[in-house]
């Protein structure tokens, strides 16, 4: 899908947010959650966020990391600076994070789809994708229109939005050009608001 479409936001089934040391009682597979990263890339995705997302908008480089629910006993496929690998969301139980619940019945085809993808990149230990974060950076920098990428290698939101668009999700940029900040203005994630000062 070309950069010249439109925006259009995706209604989420749900959103739900988690400060640290809370977790949700159960998950559903084809779920994805938005958190904060502390590996190298994140931070660099942090930047890049930062160079291109202005105004109101900004709000949504608050996050900097997604991961795709694969269980319903909290196991995910996310993309790190080691390749696509299969893990455990209690590794993220110390951050805040946010699950986002796609619209799309427990036990829908759609979701099913989209958890392959997942595993699908996670056994086939798909590389992290250097590539496409300088073409990423490429694009933030000079406005390019094009992008470059190397079959099988993924990033972290990249590997998301690739696996909801088997639930249908469409989005007005490609999905290896998407960042965390994207998929959390795509489906409305806001950080939650700051604590009230006390006294």
């Amino acid at each position: 899908m070309g950069q010249d479409q439109p925006f259009e936001p995706i209604d989420p089934k749900s959103v739900e947010s988690y400060e640290p040391g809370e977790a949700p009682r159960t998950w559903t597979p084809g779920d994805f959650l938005l958190t904060h990263g502390d590996a190298w890339s994140s931070k660099i995705i942090r930047f890049g966020q930062g160079l291109r997302i202005h105004g109101d908008d900004r709000v949504y480089t608050h996050w900097n990391h997604a991961a795709l629910v694969v269980s319903a006993r909290g196991d995910i496929v996310e993309a790190l600076g080691k390749g696509v690998i299969r893990g455990k969301a209690s590794r993220y139980k110390e951050k805040e994070y946010q699950v986002v619940g796609i619209d799309s019945p427990k036990n829908s085809k759609d979701r099913q789809q989209a958890v392959e993808f997942g595993k699908w990149a996670a056994e086939g230990k798909q590389r992290y994708g250097f590539v496409t974060i300088a073409s990423i950076a490429l694009t933030l920098l000079t406005g390019a229109k094009f992008s470059f990428f190397v079959d099988g290698q993924q990033i972290c939101s990249g590997l998301v939005a690739r696996s909801m668009e088997r639930t249908g999700a469409i989005f007005n940029r490609e999905p290896i050009h998407i960042m965390p900040a994207d998929l959390a203005k795509y489906y409305g994630v806001r950080p939650p608001a700051p604590p009230a000062p006390s006294g």
